[in-house]
């Protein structure tokens, strides 16, 4: 059988691989995706993801520079504000409220929301229009073996992939990154996440608000309107026992615990979707490249679902290593460019991953010292205007400052 010859070969089509295929295909680079599973583009299919992404500002700068953009914000919801609510005891009383507006730190929102599964619907269509990226679904990365000025990937059905760069975008169970032998470091909290949209009584003002009880954090993360009726997605986190009985529950005593630990405000809200389950760790690959291979998005690192950071990190990997690929003369994927894209990412991923750990373990408490000091940590944070636009900024994805022993 003969050898295909690509640039880049892409292992996982989830959105961080798709939009790796859009950039590097826009960039001149001939691309090949392959993934075992068929694209779920449809929120009623099995299988569908149902989290929805608030892509941040460097996201949007980086889907507009490789022609997504445009398709992606006609259909996005515009986050205006962020609201912190601080809650004790069930059901919940509100002890305190913050609302962070982006308005003080431009014109821009801060970042523009989509459902997981439309994104990856609009980013497929757009790569169908790409002549240079093909993509093959119903068939998985099954091996590679690097060789001089190559690497050759042999796909789950037997073909044989020639390429001079390697991405694995393949999850968290990635094969790419096995197959190079690159180790894991995990840390598990006992949680996981529901999943689901809701219609609501009261509009939402572009305003997402994340909800803090015991458990981890409840968050609504403003979308158009269904049906006329105002609408957003929901992330609920929870010890697993409590997460695996609430996805468990028939719809009326679901939406009684809903109803609850929302507060009410944004009034009686009612389900527009099934509930998804999604497991809560923290992950982190010990390298990023090995080989002619280089990791992104969560075969590189799972983050808990807190301040919009998880895929906003993968596509900060997408165009640190699109930006390196271009300045490699012809070869992408040589051991001085990987070395690089390694460097790059490296200290951000940990700094983030570090960050939304300690801030996971203290929402998820429900010990009175700890709950009180979380109150304190967001009246400090939100009262004193420096510190509060430094990590709004933080959170928009600005890199973290280096440290004067690293300044050249």
């Amino acid at each position: 059988m003969a050898r295909e010859q690509v640039d880049i070969f892409i292992a996982g089509g989830g959105i961080a691989g798709l939009v790796a295929a859009a950039a590097f295909g826009y960039a001149g680079f001939s691309v090949l995706l392959a993934d075992p599973a068929p694209p779920v583009t449809d929120p009623g299919d099995e299988g569908s993801d149902l989290r929805s992404t608030a892509f941040l500002q460097p996201a949007r700068d980086l889907l507009d520079r490789i022609g997504l953009w445009a398709d992606l914000r006609a259909r996005a919801t515009p986050l205006d504000a962020l609201r912190i609510v601080d809650t004790h005891g069930w059901p919940p009383e509100i002890q305190d409220t913050r609302v962070f507006e982006a308005s003080e730190l431009g014109d821009d929102p801060f970042g523009w929301n989509l459902p997981n599964w439309q994104t990856r619907a609009i980013v497929l269509d757009h790569l169908q229009r790409q002549p240079n990226v093909e993509l093959t679904f119903g068939t998985g990365f099954g091996g590679l073996l690097d060789r001089t000025g190559q690497a050759i990937v042999t796909l789950t059905d037997g073909r044989q992939i020639g390429a001079k760069l390697v991405i694995g975008a393949d999850g968290r169970a990635s094969a790419v990154r096995e197959a190079v032998g690159i180790d894991v470091k995990t840390k598990r909290y006992g949680q996981k996440a529901l999943a689901f949209s809701v219609t609501h009584a009261l509009p939402h003002g572009n305003i997402s608000t994340e909800i803090y009880n015991q458990g981890g954090a409840f968050t609504t993360v403003p979308l158009p309107d269904h049906q006329g009726i105002p609408a957003s997605a929901i992330v609920w986190m929870n010890d697993g026992t409590r997460a695996l009985a609430l996805a468990a529950m028939p719809p009326d005593a679901f939406a009684a615990e809903l109803n609850a630990r929302s507060c009410g405000l944004l009034g009686p809200m009612q389900l527009a979707t099934t509930r998804r389950v999604w497991p809560i760790v923290t992950q982190r690959a010990l390298r990023l490249a090995a080989g002619r291979a280089a990791l992104i998005a969560e075969a590189a690192h799972v983050l808990p679902p807190i301040g919009a950071q998880g895929l906003n990190t993968s596509l900060h990997d997408v165009a640190a290593l699109l930006d390196l690929a271009m300045a490699a003369s012809g070869d992408p994927g040589n051991a001085a460019t990987l070395a690089r894209y390694e460097k790059a990412r490296s200290r951000d991923i940990a700094v983030r991953a570090r960050a939304i750990d300690a801030f996971n373990r203290i929402c998820k408490s429900g010990a009175a010292p700890v709950q009180a000091l979380r109150g304190l940590g967001l009246r400090t944070v939100y009262d004193l205007s420096p510190v509060r636009q430094g990590i709004m900024r933080a959170g928009l994805g600005a890199p973290p400052p280096r440290r004067a022993d690293q300044r050249s």
